[in-house]
């Protein structure tokens, strides 16, 4: 019995899925390496929605400086939201902390810090996505 060759797949589009997905392998099943890595990005695209449809509404976003400004903003609640922090007192605790100490380590200001106290901290059952 002879040996079967390898041949060179077709240059259409299922020849050029195919060579893609050979190609990538090795990232393509990462995921199967560690549970903790998420097969697709739709949780990251749906907190991140909101801020897409509004920006050309909010105040200040018609400049790079405003965009750069609200996103940065919009990143920290949302940060704060998917690690069980209230916004609102997040923000509010974390530009207390800077003006009162401007040489504070920011690992301490992160939403999952211990620093952070427990009344900012949402209860178990309540939604964090917006």
């Amino acid at each position: 019995m002879e040996a079967c060759t390898p041949q060179p797949l077709p240059q259409n589009f299922l020849g050029k899925a195919f060579t893609y997905a050979q190609n990538q392998k090795q990232y393509l099943l990462t995921f199967l390496k560690d549970a903790r890595i998420e097969l697709s990005n739709t949780r990251a695209e749906r907190s991140i929605q909101p801020f897409v449809i509004g920006r050309k509404n909010w105040l200040f976003c018609n400049t790079p400086g405003g965009a750069k400004s609200s996103a940065a903003i919009y990143s920290l609640i949302q940060m704060a939201l998917e690690n069980g922090v209230k916004p609102l007192e997040y923000l509010t605790y974390v530009f207390t902390q800077i003006q009162q100490n401007a040489d504070i380590p920011i690992l301490t200001l992160l939403p999952w810090a211990e620093e952070i106290p427990a009344h900012y901290k949402l209860p178990q059952n309540i939604p964090t996505e917006m």
